[in-house]
């Protein structure tokens, strides 16, 4: 017999489940179904982490510490990349990307052919918007958001220069390498990663880019002394707008018909409005709930909701049998 999925939870650092868990119980456009749910854990609970072509575009290559300021640089621009058409693409070496892979690829192309010395915090600090044009330049529209995006820049090198000595291998150290206390460190002192939002007075954690950057950080440099990450299992789903739109087309999300008929027009919806919030919050708990029943059909085997996460995000790449996306313009996705 199935156990019953409930929203207790035992060890929450971040509060991102907790915070949220008010909302799921009353979530009025989207639900959650457990019967589907069930049939994907029990599909893919013996699935190997997916590999993906495109993670050759991370600048990978670089010594530990010039890495982690290139990450803390690559998830500061980590957010809303959809758009009407032509949309934003980067064209690099072979290849032709679009969405997130577009960022990775820009940011290459700026070290290997441009020289741009991107994991410096001086640069990053005085950065301007012709500079990260330049950077970001692409075909079909420019990157959207691009004013928030170099301000993004601009606080990263900022606060990298007067809190950590120019290196966020520092901000690793203060951290004692534990995931989700990186990701807190983040929130704490970047207030452009402090993804929260209010409900009825209540407030809401989601921490999508602060979180992803902890994870990114254990696989991309996985097996290396920086890469080497403690309590990766505290980490929550990465709420953004591609894993609910294969939870979606899995059926573990259902919307509610008027919902559905707005996103089927492509009609943005409001940040922090009920229906954004809803779409992410029952997202963070389905990811959840599936590590869950993954780990109840594998014992003694720990499934963790952020490695869900890429699963589906991974599987989300090839999207176009899916049905669109929820769009809001925000920068914490």
């Amino acid at each position: 017999m199935r156990p019953a999925l409930t929203t207790a939870v035992a060890d929450d650092p971040l509060q991102v489940l907790s915070s949220t868990a008010p909302l799921l119980a009353e979530l009025a456009h989207v639900r959650i179904d457990q019967a589907a749910l069930w049939a994907f854990a029990e599909a893919r609970h013996d699935a190997p982490p997916p590999e993906l072509a495109e993670d050759a575009l991370h600048c990978t290559g670089l010594a530990a510490e010039p890495f982690l300021n290139y990450l803390l640089l690559l998830e500061a621009l980590n957010f809303c990349f959809w758009d009407e058409a032509p949309r934003w693409q980067v064209r690099w070496r072979d290849g032709l990307y679009d969405g997130y892979w577009a960022l990775a690829a820009a940011l290459q192309r700026a070290v290997e052919a441009d020289g741009v010395p991107l994991w410096d915090a001086g640069w990053m600090a005085a950065v301007d918007t012709p500079t990260m044009a330049h950077v970001l330049r692409g075909e079909g529209r420019p990157v959207p958001l691009l004013g928030l995006r170099v301000a993004h820049v601009r606080q990263a090198g900022q606060v990298l220069q007067s809190r950590w000595q120019g290196q966020f291998a520092r901000a690793l150290a203060e951290a004692g390498h534990d995931a989700p206390a990186l990701a807190l460190l983040v929130v704490q002192a970047l207030p452009s990663f402090r993804d929260e939002a209010i409900w009825r007075g209540r407030s809401l954690r989601f921490y999508k880019r602060a979180q992803i950057l902890a994870g990114d950080l254990a696989r991309m440099r996985h097996g290396r002394p920086e890469g080497t990450l403690t309590r990766l299992e505290c980490l929550t789903a990465f709420a953004d707008y591609k894993v609910p739109q294969v939870l979606r087309g899995l059926g573990i999300l259902v919307y509610a018909p008027g919902l559905a008929a707005r996103l089927e027009r492509r009609e943005p919806l409001a940040a922090g409005s009920r229906e954004e919030l809803e779409i992410r919050t029952a997202t963070l708990w389905a990811c959840e709930w599936i590590a869950r029943a993954m780990g109840y059909l594998v014992p003694g085997r720990r499934f963790s909701a952020s490695d869900v996460d890429y699963l589906l995000w991974s599987a989300g790449q090839q999207s176009a049998h899916l049905a669109p996306y929820h769009r809001a313009r925000t920068p914490f996705y």
